[in-house]
């Protein structure tokens, strides 16, 4: 058992459901948040849910960022056992003519995502433990909504979030599809997920960016 777990397989397999996991986060946080382009009120009644439920906040969230450190950490892990088999065994490696670019550059995308993620924690994540925990204001549950399109009043901030987002659909192109793939789905119904995959790849961070333009101009 050590050595399954030890084996690129098992790493590639544990990657892959960490990744499917938070596909499932991400489409959550895309709801939830397209949301607050049609309801503010909506909107707020979600998020209060969100940062008061015991079971998001006590369970979920770390559930969450054990996730998100996993996902992180095992890519690193996998792409440099990649490196070092690629330099021992394929002196005249060309990368280019057998993968496409964006899995040839998961890290360098991943990186771009993680640190996006620093900065989505900067403006969301701390102020919300300052806000509940630290300050200790009375709980509002129509301060969300205010506090969200506040963020996207500089367009600086804006364009990282666009450029963020399109590193991840640059991400989620290749590994959605290679998820299903390492988790060893093949049958009849895998080029139709590969459609499906595909489509969610670069719907969803556009919607991101849809959701950051929006309040970005509305609010001018």
């Amino acid at each position: 058992m050590g050595g399954l777990l030890k084996s690129s397989v098992a790493k590639k397999f544990a990657m892959a459901l960490s990744g499917l996991f938070l596909v499932l986060f991400l489409l959550q946080h895309f709801t939830i948040n397209f949301i607050s382009v049609i309801s503010p009120d909506v909107f707020n009644e979600i998020s209060h849910f969100m940062g008061t439920n015991f079971l998001v906040q006590a369970i979920l969230q770390p559930i969450l960022i054990f996730g998100v450190i996993f996902h992180f950490i095992m890519g690193f892990v996998l792409e440099i056992q990649n490196r070092n088999a690629r330099s021992i065994g394929y002196a005249n490696y060309k990368g280019s003519a057998n993968s496409s670019w964006m899995s040839r550059n998961m890290i360098f995308s991943g990186a771009v995502i993680l640190a996006f993620l620093g900065l989505h924690f900067y403006d969301f994540w701390f102020p919300e433990i300052m806000h509940k925990y630290i300050e200790s204001h009375p709980e509002d549950p129509t301060r969300y909504y205010e506090e969200t399109i506040a963020k996207f009043e500089n367009p600086i901030r804006v364009g990282v979030y666009v450029i963020s987002f399109v590193f991840l659909m640059l991400h989620l192109l290749h590994g959605f599809a290679s998820s299903f793939q390492s988790v060893g789905f093949n049958n009849k119904y895998s080029k139709g997920l590969q459609g499906f995959t595909k489509a969610f790849a670069i719907l969803i961070p556009l919607g991101f960016i849809f959701i950051a333009v929006y309040h970005y101009i509305n609010h001018l």
